[in-house]
């Protein structure tokens, strides 16, 4: 079995594969406490992957180097497609997006659109090469900006809402932020779909399911595609 971790800013996935197939994922808030080994112990695990935009925890690498075979993703990492990105600061969450894409719709043109703290649209064509794409403020961030950015506007906790006219400033804002984070994206995948009408649009992330149904084109919400890819990329380094 393959375990693979995702330490981000704010919490921990870890996912737990039958190889290509899930089997268990788990979450934790960043500062609560994770047994890393009790994990190992429950799971016959073989083959294991960091992710981190942060420190990894010493516990976490002492862990993990008792698994056969295990990795850290650097940018140093082999890929399991052919990386185009001119600079070496493409996000690892971007790189796993990727993956995911490739291992669910190999062959295939794809636009993955990750909506966590940003907002990234990661594209990869048909013959395995990821081109880049865009990336754009996420939802919290618009309200962050908007409280911050002003003298007056409130700072908002993300909700859905459904209205299109709001008659208080607290929902002013969501559905500022929510139909025009909708919208662009919808812009987006239009301009994307001239080029590459056949491609699969993919969206995924914390915030993916305030977003999807606001959308006009035809879209896969797949949850979890960072440690899909994350397992696809230590498969392909086993």
């Amino acid at each position: 079995m393959n375990i693979t971790i995702d330490i981000g800013n704010t919490r921990t996935k870890i996912g737990i594969f039958d190889e290509a197939d899930f089997n268990t994922v788990m979450t934790a808030e960043n500062g609560h406490p994770i047994d890393y080994d009790a994990i190992l112990d429950r799971f016959d695990i073989q083959k294991a992957i960091v992710s981190s935009t942060i420190d990894i925890p010493a516990d976490c690498i002492r862990a993990i180097e008792r698994v056969p075979h295990h990795l850290m993703l650097t940018q140093e990492t082999r890929l399991p497609f052919k990386n185009l990105y001119q600079s070496d600061s493409l996000g690892k969450d971007r790189l796993a997006l990727a993956a995911a894409a490739a291992a669910r719709f190999p062959e295939q043109d794809n636009l993955i659109i990750g909506c966590g703290t940003c907002i990234t649209f990661n594209f990869i064509n048909k013959n395995n090469e990821f081109l880049g794409g865009s990336i754009h403020p996420g939802l919290k961030m618009r309200l962050q900006a908007m409280h911050t950015f002003t003298g007056k506007l409130p700072l908002v906790q993300l909700e859905d809402i459904s209205q299109l006219i709001g008659n208080e400033t607290e929902t002013n804002l969501l559905i500022g932020a929510l139909n025009g984070a909708a919208r662009e994206i919808d812009g987006m995948t239009g301009e994307y779909l001239v080029k590459f009408p056949e491609m699969n649009i993919i969206i995924t992330g914390g915030d993916a399911e305030l977003l999807v149904n606001r959308l006009k084109n035809k879209i896969f919400a797949i949850s979890d595609c960072t440690l899909i890819g994350l397992n696809h990329i230590l498969n392909y380094n086993a």
